[in-house]
């Protein structure tokens, strides 16, 4: 049964599409002479073998009936999880927009040009940045402008420059527009101090009022706009000065709300390292996982227990600080197991675009075979006032095995919580607990986290009819 993928619809040049569970993608006749270009120049082996570009196999067309239309069938190899922009801290959204420029500088010296600059077409994998979509390269045709050069600068440029000079939660904006930050939205939200660096505003300002005074061409008015021509030097220039003007850019991981967790914690040494000891015996011998989703990994401390044992793992957490750091530290590092990504849990990423089908919502990227929720419950439960038992069915549909930190009302993070609110939590204990998650899961292990009133779980899912 095939089945084409709704995120690739927009495409004249081809389309995913599932046949038996496998992902492929078919290459349109349409794209026959780009696609046979960028396989002859020899860009295809370099890229690919660069670990910038991802790989494919192709498929006899004969084997897949039905496909009108199709050139080629490839099958590209398959990423663990794909993730998106507006989950991205920083410095990632920044690496992928200098890692499409470089891709784009690269393409140029074979005669090549992206078509599209969309951040949707990166992903992280083994630590860095990789393209995945093998039909945004065309064969540039003598002069032309780069035709992506708007979209970058509203998937990329737009949302880095509001993040490092306004607001780093304005990369959210990103999952609002789907399709980029508007230029003339971007322009209004940051400070006027930005016209005063050239390239802000050039590729921000001047760009935007470019757009309201030639964006619209009227069928009356007889008049076509014709592109301005564009020389390779030029177009390398243009390159170069995003290129410039992005590093430049910066933002500082402080004043977070949780940014500072693990400085900030009650755990004194011989509890944490009583609390690590006890997450590695359950996947050394209790599960031993390959896949892991650590949620309310802060700096993921406790990710990197899966992670450096070669389990890839996503290190989700809220804070944009948390996760900025923990990527410089996968970065530095050269770590290829671990992913952090942004992810507010009380409301995670939901299904977006055409039919709600083109972005995949949180839940809809799982489920994986491990969950990790350290030291969570009490600010999902206490602080976001979400039913124990709620909590308990949402967790089972994620996974099929739990490794779960219990924080009672003792605690003195708990009693940071309830500090301002009124305590409405009478069930909120380990026997509360345990009566609630057992309807979801079963109890393999249960162990007491040294010097510390907390306990740690391992639970398995049951299963449903």
């Amino acid at each position: 049964m095939n089945n084409n993928l709704p995120s690739s619809f927009r495409d004249p040049s081809g389309f995913l599409f599932r046949k038996n569970g496998v992902l492929y993608r078919q290459v349109n006749n349409s794209h026959r002479r780009n696609y046979d270009h960028l396989i002859d120049s020899g860009f295809y082996d370099q890229s690919t073998k660069a670990g910038i570009l991802v790989p494919h196999v192709e498929l006899p067309v004969t084997d897949f009936f039905g496909k009108e239309d199709a050139y080629k069938i490839i099958r590209p190899n398959e990423l663990p999880f794909i993730s998106y922009p507006y989950e991205w801290s920083f410095s990632q959204l920044q690496d992928a927009a200098l890692f499409t420029l470089d891709l784009q500088k690269r393409a140029l010296t074979v005669g090549l040009s992206l078509k599209d600059a969309s951040a949707y077409n990166v992903q992280f994998y083994r630590g860095r940045p990789i393209f995945i979509d093998t039909l945004s390269f065309e064969i540039r045709e003598k002069d032309t402008p780069w035709v992506a050069y708007h979209q970058f600068c509203k998937h990329f440029f737009a949302p880095l420059v509001l993040m490092s000079l306004t607001d780093v939660e304005l990369g959210k904006l990103s999952q609002v527009w789907i399709d980029g930050i508007p230029l003339d939205v971007a322009s209004k939200l940051l400070p006027w101090h930005s016209w005063l660096r050239w390239s802000i505003a050039l590729h921000i300002h001047g760009h935007a009022k470019m757009q309201r005074q030639h964006g619209d061409v009227t069928k009356e008015s007889g008049s076509v706009r014709k592109d301005p021509r564009m020389t390779s030097k030029s177009f390398f220039g243009l390159l170069e000065n995003l290129e410039s003007a992005i590093r430049k850019l910066a933002w500082q991981t402080e004043g977070t709300e949780w940014g500072n967790y693990y400085s900030n914690t009650n755990y004194s040494d011989e509890a944490k390292l009583s609390k690590k000891r006890i997450i590695e015996q359950f996947i050394d011998s209790g599960i031993q996982p390959t896949s892991v989703w650590d949620l309310g990994a802060n700096e993921g401390v406790f990710s990197r227990i899966a992670s450096e044992r070669g389990i890839f793992t996503i290190a989700f957490d809220i804070d944009p600080a948390a996760v900025e750091r923990n990527y410089r530290q996968v970065r530095k590092g050269k770590e290829e197991n671990l992913l952090p990504l942004r992810c507010d849990l009380s409301n995670p990423s939901p299904s977006l675009g055409w039919n709600c089908k083109e972005r995949l919502s949180f839940l809809e990227r799982g489920p994986t075979h491990t969950v990790m929720a350290l030291a969570l419950i009490h600010h999902l439960v206490i602080g976001n006032n979400v039913p124990m038992s709620s909590f308990a069915e949402f967790l089972s549909s994620l996974c099929s095995f739990l490794v779960i930190e219990f924080v009672p009302k003792s605690d003195s993070q708990v009693q940071r919580l309830l500090e301002t609110r009124e305590d409405i939590f009478p069930d909120y204990h380990l026997t509360g607990f345990e009566k609630e998650f057992s309807k979801k899961f079963i109890i393999m292990r249960k162990v007491k986290v040294q010097s510390s009133d907390r306990v740690i779980f391992l639970l398995k899912t049951k299963k449903t009819s």
